[in-house]
């Protein structure tokens, strides 16, 4: 009777059922475990074809396939960074040192005794090497390979910075020294590394011009030359300076104003003996150094003096022959000579009731005074600095009241007494820099013209330690000019080059960048402040980015890439053979494994400090034994009913 050996197949399936759902139930706290599932087919020993129909028992039942349910499972979080979870498709390529490759989900890994990452059965995690720049290797066993991190000297700072504009310079005390903070607007320190990693500053003091001028004066006897600057100058026995030597002076040092360069006459001697004197624009003031030589070489550079930037008129008062309307600004001031002309004390007091009435028609006027001086009255009039030259925008006219022609009768220019305004100053600092606040640094100031190694072509002009000049915009507060090089408004500040801040190494160089610094009318604040250096680190950790870096941390705060991990595809993952320890082996079924970082492609993003727990549904998995424990019942009744039955005919 054919009826026993299908009752025994049922039994043979129903037990396999049995101890797939058992090992399901087992399992259902392994991580990254797989469920599987039995599927069954029926078996008939022979097929009729025809046109009729087939009377053929069944032969049984038999196992046609324990598929594995690849359902991710729960993600569960740790507090170890080395515990790795797949969020999407894929697997975790394992290689036991031996040739022997397979394939995971169960991701928690540690580090072995030689760094590398390791399964907890000691199977070498694989992933993509990073070369020095970064690029990917090939296919390797991930490992912590770097334990510390080497010091990097500073290369590079970026610092932003406001200062206040409402700062007064001319509260600024004289001269500038390093260590009165009165002397300086605005100070800020930036800490540095040397190639050993030592820890160092970077003070930097900010130094805003005041609205003065530089005036250089040297005694001579002419005719002579002198050098200034590199440049020989020669004068007349008048004083009068050679045009051609003036050009070649205007040309070479841009920080005089050769519109003033005069000669005076020494009253009391002979014909050629004399001061040569010239001043600085006012944005040089106090900048770096003069060089002024007599023919024979020798140097004779004096200290210069200072002289307010702001312009002046000065006019020597006489007393008017016939009635004179003096208009001063706009404001005009009648002087009359009827019955009797007016003393000049008398015409000093008609000039200085006006002053209000002057400066409040013109703006640009910070002074309107009357000053007597040895029985003579001296007129000035002082303008605010920060207008610089004024131009034809005041006027001071004189007209005969009976003739309305012009007239000169109550004033005489005074031009000893008369100054141009400069307002070159205004938004213009010179910065400093010391190393740990001390020793001055080269940060790109151009040698000063004269000196070795000055070139008119700015490109080959070598440095020197000493201050650089900063410019803002005053209109609109942004910085506007790094070193004598301008740019405009958003673009990147010219870069400079910083010397001598790593002691350890004089080679290193340091690239300053400014961008972005500002002076507007409030507190003075750092607002970013960055260098690239750092002091050698020990490592304190190893973390994994969803895209699959292992990035090493280390004690300095530094962060480096050791690797990538690798992701494993397969077109059938339904075809991979377990290999126990919740590991499967690739097949001909499966097909060879397809190799790529996590969040590429069809894969999926890899979150580390977690890991995925099984996918067994135990309700499930509870129904499913009750099915397969009825199933065998009822195998084993069809076989005792055949056996009964099989003793009845052994009666017969």
């Amino acid at each position: 009777m054919a009826g026993f050996n299908t009752a025994i197949t049922g039994l043979k399936a129903a037990s396999t059922n049995l101890d797939v759902t058992g090992n399901n139930i087992a399992n259902s706290s392994t991580v990254g475990f797989k469920a599987s599932r039995t599927e069954f087919g029926d078996i008939y020993a022979t097929a009729v074809v025809g046109a009729g129909s087939s009377n053929v028992a069944g032969s049984g039942v038999t196992v046609t396939d324990i598929a594995q349910n690849f359902e991710a499972g729960t993600t569960e979080f740790t507090s170890n960074n080395l515990d790795l979870a797949i969020n999407g498709s894929g697997f975790f390529q394992l290689d036991d040192g031996q040739g022997g490759v397979t394939y995971t989900r169960a991701g928690a890994f540690e580090l072995d005794k030689d760094g590398y990452v390791v399964s907890k059965t000691g199977k070498y995690l694989q992933g993509y090497g990073l070369d020095s720049e970064g690029n990917r290797l090939p296919i390797q066993n991930l490992a912590v390979d770097q334990k510390e991190s080497p010091p990097q000297a500073t290369s590079n700072i970026g610092l932003s910075f406001n200062i206040n504009d409402a700062a007064d310079p001319t509260l600024l005390s004289t001269p500038y020294d390093k260590d009165v903070p009165a002397s300086f607007t605005y100070s800020t320190t930036v800490r540095t590394f040397d190639s050993l990693g030592n820890e160092h500053t970077v003070k930097y003091n900010m130094v805003e011009q005041r609205p003065v001028r530089d005036v250089y004066a040297v005694d001579v006897t002419f005719p002579d030359t002198l050098s200034i600057s590199g440049v020989n100058v020669s004068f007349d026995a008048a004083g009068v300076p050679d045009a051609t030597d003036l050009d070649n002076l205007r040309n070479t040092d841009k920080r005089i104003d050769t519109s003033t360069l005069l000669f005076t006459q020494d009253a009391t001697a002979a014909a050629g003996v004399g001061s040569v004197s010239f001043e600085t624009y006012a944005k040089y003031s106090s900048y770096g150094d003069m060089n002024i030589s007599d023919s024979t070489g020798v140097n004779i550079t004096p200290e210069p003096t200072e002289r307010d930037a702001n312009e002046n008129y000065a006019y020597k008062l006489a007393v008017p022959t016939a009635d004179t309307e003096l208009n001063i600004g706009g404001v005009a001031i009648e002087i009359s000579t009827n019955p009797t002309a007016p003393t000049l004390a008398e015409i000093a007091e008609l000039i200085s009731v006006r002053q209000t009435d002057i400066k409040d028609r013109n703006p640009n006027v910070e002074s309107v005074s009357v000053v007597e001086e040895g029985g003579e009255f001296r007129l000035d009039i002082r303008f605010k600095a920060e207008y610089g030259n004024i131009g034809s925008e005041f006027s001071v006219t004189e007209t005969d009241m009976a003739t309305g022609a012009a007239s000169s009768a109550v004033l005489t220019a005074d031009t000893t007494k008369t100054y141009e305004g400069d307002n070159t100053y205004r938004g213009q600092y010179q910065m400093y820099a010391y190393l740990n606040g001390t020793e001055l640094l080269d940060i790109g100031k151009s040698v000063d013209p004269g000196e070795t190694g000055f070139s008119v072509n700015s490109t080959d002009t070598l440095s020197e330690v000493g201050a650089v000049m900063l410019g803002f915009d005053p209109t609109t507060g942004f910085l506007s000019s790094v070193n004598g090089t301008s740019f405009s408004v958003g673009a990147t500040a010219p870069e400079l080059t910083i010397k001598g801040a790593d002691p350890a190494n004089t080679e290193t160089l340091i690239t300053l960048d400014l961008s972005d610094s500002t002076q507007f009318a409030s507190a003075s604040i750092v607002k970013t402040s960055s260098q690239d250096g750092y002091t050698k680190g020990d490592l304190i950790g190893v973390s994994f980015a969803e895209t699959g870096e292992m990035v090493a941390s280390f004690s300095n705060g530094e962060k480096q890439n050791l690797g990538v991990v690798a992701f494993a595809t397969f077109e059938n993952q339904s075809g991979l053979q377990p290999a126990g320890d919740t590991e499967w082996g690739a097949t001909l079924t499966s097909g060879n494994a397809v190799l790529n970082p996590p969040g590429t492609g069809l894969n999926g993003s890899l979150r580390s400090a977690a890991l995925e727990q099984s996918n067994v549904d135990l309700s499930t998995e509870l129904v499913r034994l009750i099915e397969a424990q009825r199933n065998f019942q009822a195998n084993s009744k069809t076989l005792e009913t055949l056996n009964t039955v099989t003793q009845a005919i052994l009666q017969i």
